[in-house]
């Protein structure tokens, strides 16, 4: 008997009839799954088992045929959107417009909220020819112990629950903490019972090491997010639209929280009778916002929330492991976040080093550190754009080495402009626009890589490591100049760079060749 050539309209496979069996050829089993496809077709079509060609040619065109009907559906006039590069898809998704929004409102509250806890000290508990500084150095630790101790605990609980709730409580929960700010410090003003630490400032420590907390919960809440609101082939671009968003919010925030906070007293001295809490009523409110606005967003996660209530908690240090062996077995996800850490260590150092470098600059006093950091900033937001709009057309690979080789040139030449403000202020704007062609593209692949199960464990360790690299800098970097003399803390800074640039690049092509292979 002549084997046949059959086309499984069904399943949309070709293969052998049984005729086939019959000369020692085996008939293909198609993929049990169902079609879409219009039932007056014929089904299956058969051709001679001479006529191949014949046979592809008719594949051929009902392949078109389908294509056609997929493309304009019935009752529809107009056909499917062609893939868009840049922000115009993600602008039109309206739940990343939710998201976004909320973390407009949440970040700038989060940036304004440390120049409220200065503003407080300094017009409540420091004295007449008494540094702030130690004040500050206390507010500053309260608010990083919880980045250290919970920041991958939270991400193992955020896998369990509703990414959404997370998102809403954490900033309503985060707004009523700084709202109930005002009658705490009435009650307990004068109050001083624990020797000469006021009761007051106690609380103040207090409210933010529980901000704090809360916000490692939302951290990895709202990395995990986004790939449940935003199609793959656009994550590119939400996440530059993410990182300009939170690169604006520090210039915002650090440049003008001051008279934002008193203009906002100014308001509600005048409307309320002299009441001087129109600061914590603008942080706070800032935080209620944003948790408003996350309300309108739908993230599509399937949770029985009556079955989520009965489960048992996370064995959290079991998922923690979980978590590590992952990024173990995952190359390119190991790869990314070790350039994220690398990249965040490299600006918290300079975060220190531009102090110094403001002090010996003639054109610029040393507490006006400020206008170099911003200028980083600024080519963040610029770079962020350029990866959203054009980063499509190449590899997350050679974007990252692109911008650490860009990064090492950009601090290999502010080692030579130590002492000139206008030629630093531009390659700092370079060093910005670089560092977000490395880290955009390297949080898209951890979002990318990582499914939907482990994103919360993979972020909240992310947000520990990162955490950690932003601590030690801190302590390192003065130490460093110190000793070895700006010039050679920038020129090690540019190695780093280089180096992290390069071993990225390896250990993504060694995945890819595994993948491939």
């Amino acid at each position: 008997m002549t084997p046949r050539f059959e086309f499984d309209l069904e399943n949309r496979l070709p293969r052998l009839s049984p005729a086939g069996a019959e000369n020692g050829l085996s008939p293909s089993q198609p993929t049990p799954r169902k079609s879409d496809l219009p039932r007056s077709l014929p089904e299956p079509l058969t051709f001679p088992g001479g006529d191949m060609v014949e046979a592809l040619e008719a594949i051929s065109e009902l392949v078109e045929e389908i294509a056609e009907e997929i493309a304009q559906p019935e009752g529809e006039d107009h056909p499917i959107e062609e893939f868009q590069a840049g922000f115009l898809p993600v602008l039109r998704n309206l739940n990343f417009l939710a998201l976004w929004g909320g973390q407009v409102f949440s970040q700038l509250a989060d940036k304004v909220y440390l120049v409220l806890m200065i503003m407080l000290i300094d017009n409540r508990f420091q004295t007449a020819g008494q540094p702030i500084s130690g004040w500050v150095s206390s507010i500053m630790i309260a608010f990083t112990i919880p980045a250290v101790l919970f920041g991958s605990i939270a991400g193992v609980y955020v896998d369990h629950w509703p990414k959404k709730a997370v998102l809403v409580a954490t900033n309503l929960l985060r707004g009523g903490l700084v709202l109930i700010l005002p009658p705490l410090l009435w009650i307990t003003q004068g109050w001083s019972p624990l020797g000469t630490l006021p009761i007051g400032f106690g609380m103040l420590l207090a409210i933010t090491f529980l901000v704090s907390t809360l916000t490692q919960f939302f951290a990895p809440a709202e990395q995990a997010a986004i790939p449940l609101i935003v199609d793959r082939r656009h994550l590119l671009s939400a996440n530059s639209l993410y990182t300009t968003t939170m690169m604006a919010s520090v210039i915002i925030g650090f440049a003008v929280g001051e008279p934002l906070l008193a203009i906002a007293d100014s308001l509600v001295a005048h409307l309320g009778g002299g009441l001087n809490i129109g600061k914590e009523l603008l942080v706070g409110f800032s935080y209620a916002i944003a948790g408003i606005i996350l309300i309108a967003m739908q993230t599509r996660e399937k949770i029985d929330l009556a079955e989520l209530a009965e489960q048992e908690p996370p064995k959290v240090w079991d998922n923690i492991r979980d978590g590590v062996r992952y990024l173990g077995e995952q190359g390119r996800v190991r790869a990314a976040l070790i350039q994220l850490v690398i990249l965040f260590s490299i600006f918290a150092a300079l975060a220190v080093l531009a102090v110094r470098l403001a002090e010996v600059m003639p054109a610029l006093k040393s507490s006006q550190f400020g206008f170099l950091l911003a200028a980083g900033g600024v080519g963040m937001a610029i770079g962020a754009t350029l990866v959203g709009q054009f980063g499509q057309r190449f590899s997350r690979a050679q974007l990252a080495l692109a911008g650490s080789i860009g990064m090492a040139g950009a601090l290999g030449g502010m080692s030579i402009f130590t002492h000139q403000l206008w030629p630093t202020l531009g390659l700092l704007v370079v060093l910005g626009c670089c560092a977000a062609i490395v880290g955009v593209p390297m949080q898209t692949t951890i979002q990318e890589e990582t499914p939907e199960e482990m994103r919360g464990k993979v972020f909240g360790l992310q947000n520990n490591a990162i955490n950690i690299a932003l601590s030690l800098p801190l302590a390192l970097a003065g130490v460093a100049e110190t000793f070895l003399g700006l010039r050679i803390v920038l020129l090690i800074l540019a190695t780093l760079t280089i180096a992290g640039g390069a071993l990225t690049w390896t250990i993504s092509r060694e995945a890819q060749s595994k993948t491939v292979s």
